[in-house]
């Protein structure tokens, strides 16, 4: 089928022209017959690169220059949904009957918030979190969507974020009757299933635009799913070097997936000193000399980028050494600033090759020549190394082939012998992908949810609370009745945490129930805020909020401390016990709970770390904390301040702790020690630029105020721009605004409802 016969408006066919697209792919096609454009929902279940994107950017624009509809795109993932925003602003600049052009909008943060500017956009872009937050806080907006298309659907089956997307999907279709479905998936094996709960057609398909040879590799010899096979050089121990280097000689690019963060660094490194036995053997040496001299010009500025991305550490030193080389490794170790650089050089074709940790096949279009599967076993809590899913293998075997660079891709997986090689051949190559299953059944999982549907006037009474969840995927894979237990028992206790109340048969919200649902955060950890936030103290400090909100289970993934660090934390324990609003477990009868603890005051001491200005070297070498684990923990803290800012007035909260969260939100947002926080409020000022500053004499605003623009251009990491960005911002402000920031600072001082331990009083509390 040809774009020019397809039945939407001709300035999107003119987008779509100007790009070369003139023909559909089949699975396009096919999905365009099956009446997607006139309203039909469906369930598209195809591989990676099968132009799944271009079928929702036809129905979007059809609901939106047509029908004059509303569109929300739901997204697993922030850096998915940031990839799609781009894709879709292309055709920002159509213009629309009423004269005005065609506008998409991006929200992926910030859930305390409704986003009510987002009202004016066509087309919004979000993460499937976002989107409940943005249900829970009744979005008047949320009501006009004409067209949800649901990327990733497969996710469903995922323990932690599955749920979300169910309740998401389930709540538009409970407030959007008419609403039309795309749900867009991976190939599985129950597709029906999914379609029949979405009321949708749907469609499945294996074709791809570049073929994909399936294999399994032992030693030197590929084994391909059509059983043919062929053989590589055994240059060197490493099976994933051989393959990679057989590769990189024929002009591909080749993408290795590693178990562990640990692992991927490690073949990067090995690779990157492999990395000269890739150029060609044959041809004219002034040619090879020209290439590779072109070749390290270009990799030098990507390891220039590397390097000014965020602070310098020996992971950026370290990774841009091997960028040098052509090679990169990405896992969420690294900050967001650095997979950046990686993830476009990559697409540039700079980069030749790419480790990365299983999470990439699931994110971000990185296509390569060939991948490989180093190890198809993966480490689960409880489990041990555990073989991971078929469903995961297909998704990081389908980013094999470029299109408009590769006829074909190839994606093998490595066998140490050959019963293993026959055991990955019949249960990964050949085998089928498993059921989807719903994983809403889980207490610690819905509660947030059974809480959301009373707090935002979704339902009022336990009859209501189920119909709802009886339109959930789990009740039309089971039965509504399977759920009815757990979700007694979880107004239960909300019931008894006084989130909600009884009226003549009805229930409601309570202020501080409706709140916890709208700040996003588990009924739990407001419980745990509210038992400790109303314990008499004689000792309030930073680090008191900071465990608090690390003994929530909304802060995430525990800092688990290395056995070098148990006897220390355990004496950080002791000398911070007066600051803890919540007391550590019986470390003899609770032995388990005693080391998730010490977990939490690892994590507490790495935030108080932060705000002392510990730089992120300083961190890596005390804690062995990574930039993006760093980034988490960070995004989290805010996050929980927030809400313990928020929550305070509601639970009658002791003296001093809004107060405190206040400043800690900013402290932490910034990681500045108390006296750089006017400094920091200035634009273009952070932790290191501010610190310079204030170390040059300059404390307050009006300190900067009395400098010459002359003085503070000297300044280190400041210059001509900056100094005089700050100044207009310092005497941009009216005499009105002046009063009100010395009224803010008078308040401040007033306030004075903490103080930090003194070095007499607490010596050597610091971690190491």
């Amino acid at each position: 089928m040809k774009v020019s016969e397809v039945s939407v408006p001709q300035s999107v066919k003119d987008v779509l022209d100007s790009l070369g697209v003139k023909e559909l792919f089949p699975p396009q096609a096919d999905t365009i017959q099956a009446g997607l454009l006139e309203g039909q929902n469906i369930v598209l279940a195809s591989p990676t690169a099968s132009g799944k994107t271009l079928i929702a950017e036809l129905v979007s624009m059809k609901h939106v220059l047509e029908k004059h509809g509303k569109v929300i795109y739901l997204s697993p993932l922030r850096a998915l949904a940031s990839e799609k925003y781009d894709e879709f602003k292309k055709y920002a600049h159509i213009v629309k009957d009423d004269g005005s052009s065609v506008s998409v909008g991006i929200s992926t943060s910030d859930f305390d918030d409704a986003d009510n500017w987002m009202e004016t956009f066509d087309v919004v872009i979000t993460t499937n979190e976002k989107a409940d937050s943005l249900l829970r806080h009744r979005a008047k907006w949320m009501k006009d969507i004409s067209l949800v298309i649901a990327d990733e659907v497969h996710i469903l089956n995922e323990a932690e974020r599955g749920p979300t997307l169910e309740i998401v999907l389930a709540r538009l279709m409970q407030i959007n009757p008419c609403i039309q479905i795309l749900a867009l998936s991976a190939t599985i094996t129950n597709v029906d299933e999914i379609a029949g709960w979405l009321n949708s057609k749907f469609i499945v398909t294996d074709w791809r635009p570049i073929d994909l040879r399936e294999g399994v590799v032992l030693e030197d010899e590929i084994q391909y799913k059509d059983g043919g096979s062929r053989r590589i050089g055994q240059e060197t121990r490493f099976t994933y070097v051989n393959l990679a280097l057989d590769t990189l000689r024929s002009g591909g690019q080749v993408l290795v997936f590693a178990s562990t963060r640990r692992n991927a660094v490690s073949a990067a490194k090995t690779l990157a000193g492999n990395m000269s036995k890739a150029l060609p053997k044959t041809g004219s040496a002034l040619i090879k000399q020209a290439v590779e001299k072109a070749n390290r010009e270009l990799l030098e500025k990507e390891a220039d980028k590397i390097e000014e991305a965020g602070e310098r550490t020996q992971i950026s030193d370290e990774l841009a050494e091997m960028v040098r080389c052509g090679v990169a490794y990405h896992h969420a170790g690294l900050s967001g600033a650095q997979r950046k650089v990686v993830e476009e050089a990559f697409k540039e074709r700079k980069l030749k090759v790419l480790t990365a940790t299983p999470t990439l096949a699931w994110g971000v279009n990185l296509p390569a020549r060939m991948v490989v599967i180093q190890d198809y076993r993966r480490f689960e809590a409880g489990y041990g190394n555990y073989p991971i899913p078929v469903l995961d293998y297909k998704q990081m075997a389908g980013r094999a082939g470029r299109p408009k660079y590769d006829k074909f891709g190839e994606a093998v997986v490595i066998a140490k012998t050959r019963d293993e090689a026959d055991y990955l051949m019949e249960g990964y190559v050949l085998a089928k992908t498993e059921r989807i299953w719903s994983r809403m059944a889980v207490e610690k999982i819905i509660r947030g949810h059974v809480l959301a549907t009373v707090a935002s006037d979704y339902a009022h009474s336990e009859e209501e609370i189920l119909e709802f969840f009886g339109k959930t995927f789990y009740a039309y894979q089971y039965d509504v009745k399977a759920i009815k237990d757990i979700i007694k028992r979880i107004l239960k206790y909300l019931f008894d945490e006084q989130m909600i109340t009884v009226d003549h048969g009805k229930i409601y919200a309570t202020k501080f129930g409706k709140r916890v649902s709208e700040l996003y955060i588990d009924p739990l950890s407001a419980v745990i805020m509210r038992e400790a936030l109303t314990k008499k103290t004689d000792y309030l400090t930073d680090f008191s909020l900071l465990h608090m909100i690390a003994h929530t289970p909304d802060m995430g993934p525990a800092m688990r401390p290395y056995a070098r660090e148990i006897d220390v934390l355990n004496l950080q324990l002791e000398q911070h016990q007066e600051e803890l609003l919540i007391s550590p477990p019986n470390e003899w009868k609770d032995h388990i709970g005693y080391e998730e603890f010490l977990s939490e005051i690892k994590t507490a001491i790495v935030m108080k770390n932060w705000i002392e200005e510990t730089t992120e070297e300083q961190l890596l070498a005390k804690f062995g904390i990574q930039p993006g684990d760093l980034y988490r923990i960070i995004e989290n803290a805010k996050w929980l301040l927030h809400a313990t800012y928020e929550l305070s007035p509601l639970i009658g909260a002791i003296k001093g702790i809004r107060s405190l969260a206040d400043e800690l939100e900013e402290r932490i947002s910034k990681g500045i020690k108390r006296e750089l926080l006017p400094i920091v409020r200035l634009e273009g000022v952070g932790r290191i630029r501010g610190r310079i500053i204030y170390n040059a004499g300059y404390k307050t605003i009006e300190d900067l105020k009395a400098a010459s623009l002359e003085d503070l251009t000297r300044l280190h990491l400041v210059g001509p721009r900056i100094a005089k960005k700050i100044k207009e911002q310092i005497y941009g402000l009216t005499e009105e605004e002046e009063k009100e920031e010395e009224g803010e600072e008078k308040e401040e001082i007033d306030d004075n409802w903490y103080q930090e331990p003194t070095q007499q009083e607490f010596k050597q509390k610091t971690l190491f």
